[in-house]
């Protein structure tokens, strides 16, 4: 190879090369306690978080993969936005409006939420290049029906899959306990509380931007 050519491809590898640093599933709650007033909530509150500054810039700049789950009771849960690669600004925007316009596929149905996850986990295979893996778990309810949650985390563990969660506090039970307890797994995994769904779009882009930003740890002298 002439040492021209060879150079320009040496500069040229890393970038060609860059592998994806962050797939992220977005599951959105479609259950029966979710009325189609709330479910729009979910959606433009989701597409106005991705579209948030620092959401993405960090999307871009670790060069995600990004898709969302619809799931509700047993045996339905679906993928209705297929993997997205975030290499560009542009690339964010137009995710934003596909998840915004993404129509409801169920409406009346119980909450699997382990289901979700075994379907969430499933889907990661398409994207195995990428170095870390999330499942955001959007709900306003605990699970009553199918699998339970807990009994997934070993299995998500073992994957390297990490959940976090954002609870929707809409009555007495503590949801955000619940979530605490059965739900989330993996190294940091949290949740977030939003109070009601009014409260949702502005915890969804807070999480989003806890999920995305690289954490910085500061070593004490």
């Amino acid at each position: 190879m002439k040492p021209l050519i060879f150079a320009i491809c040496l500069l040229l590898a890393p970038f060609g090369a860059r592998a994806c640093d962050l797939a992220l599933l977005l599951a959105v709650d479609v259950s029966g306690s979710v009325d189609p007033e709330e479910y729009r909530i979910q959606m433009d509150g989701l597409a106005a978080a991705l579209r948030d500054g620092i959401v993405a810039d960090a999307l871009v700049e670790q060069r995600a993969q990004v898709a969302l789950l619809q799931w509700t009771g047993s045996s339905r849960q679906k993928q209705t936005v297929a993997w997205t690669g975030m290499h560009s600004h542009a690339d964010v925007l137009a995710l934003a409006e596909i998840v915004a316009q993404d129509p409801r596929i169920w409406r009346n149905f119980s909450t699997a939420i382990g289901e979700a996850l075994i379907v969430g986990q499933r889907a990661f295979d398409a994207v195995s290049h990428c170095t870390k893996w999330v499942i955001d778990v959007s709900g306003d309810g605990i699970s009553n029906e199918g699998v339970e949650p807990s009994a997934q985390r070993a299995a998500l563990n073992n994957a390297q899959i990490t959940v976090n969660a954002i609870a929707i506090e809409t009555d007495q039970t503590d949801l955000t306990g619940y979530f605490y307890e059965n739900l989330i797994t993996g190294p940091g995994a949290f949740v977030v509380t939003a109070d009601g769904f009014e409260d949702y779009p502005a915890q969804i882009r807070r999480k989003l931007r806890r999920e995305t930003t690289k954490q910085v740890t500061v070593l004490s002298e």
